[in-house]
C-alpha cells in the first residue's frame, strides 16, 4: 500500500471517531493470560508494517508520536533497548459500495401529494435506488510481548474516509490513536502521567 493511501486510511478512521454517530467501530481484544502489571516499557517494531516501502513515512512518525504519548500517559516508559512490549501498526483501505433504496420521489407528488409524508406506501411502490462509492480505512495497533513474541493486545478502528480527514490528516491520526488506546491497560511500574496534546 502506498504511504499516502495508508495515511488516508488512518485519517478516515479518526475523522469518524470525532463524533460521527454512524462510524467508525472500535474493537479491542487482549490475551487473557497476559499480565500487563508486569510490563514496564515499550518500543516499536523495526521495521513497522507502515514502512513497507523501505523508509520511514510521515504516517509512521505521527503514529509513533501519538502512541508514545498515550502509552506514557498509561504509565509505561519508552525504551530504545529491550522493551517489555513492542508496538506495530497496520493500515488498510478498501473500496466500498453502499446501496440504499427509498420510496420514489414521484410517489409523494401529484395525485398522491395528500400523503405529505404522513405515511408511506407498501413495498410494491416504486423505489429510488442510490449507490454511493467510498473508501473505508482500518487502523490496527498491535502490542506484542517482546520476549515471547506473542500478540497480547490489539485495537482496531474502522471508518469512512472523508474530505475533512484528507484536509487535516495530522489531527485525524492523533485522534484515532487516542481513541484506540483509550482502554489500554494501565502500566504496573510507572505512575500514569496526564495525556498532553
Amino acid at each position: 500500500m502506498r504511504p499516502m493511501r495508508a495515511f488516508a486510511a488512518v485519517a478516515a478512521v479518526a475523522a469518524s471517531l470525532a463524533g460521527c454517530a454512524s462510524g467508525p467501530s472500535i474493537r479491542v481484544d487482549a490475551d487473557p493470560a497476559a499480565n500487563f502489571a508486569a510490563y514496564r516499557s515499550f518500543g516499536f517494531f523495526e521495521p513497522l508494517a507502515t514502512d513497507k516501502a523501505g523508509y520511514s513515512t510521515l504516517l509512521t512518525a505521527r503514529l509513533k508520536e501519538a502512541t508514545r504519548r498515550e502509552l506514557q500517559a498509561h504509565g509505561y516508559e519508552y525504551a530504545d533497548a529491550n522493551p517489555d512490549m513492542l508496538v506495530n501498526f497496520n493500515v488498510n483501505i478498501v473500496d466500498k459500495t453502499e446501496v440504499r433504496s427509498s420510496p420514489s420521489m414521484s410517489v409523494g407528488y401529484g395525485y398522491y401529494g395528500y400523503r405529505a409524508g404522513m405515511y408511506g406506501a407498501w413495498t410494491g411502490y416504486p423505489q429510488d435506488v442510490t449507490t454511493t462509492n467510498y473508501k473505508q480505512g482500518t487502523l490496527a495497533i498491535d502490542v506484542v510481548d517482546a520476549q515471547r513474541r506473542q500478540l497480547v493486545w490489539q485495537g482496531v478502528a474502522e471508518g469512512r474516509i472523508t474530505k475533512e480527514v484528507r484536509e487535516n490528516p495530522s489531527a485525524a491520526v492523533d485522534l484515532a490513536v487516542t481513541q484506540v488506546l483509550a482502554s489500554f491497560p494501565r502500566g504496573g511500574g510507572v505512575p500514569a502521567a496526564p495525556a498532553t496534546k
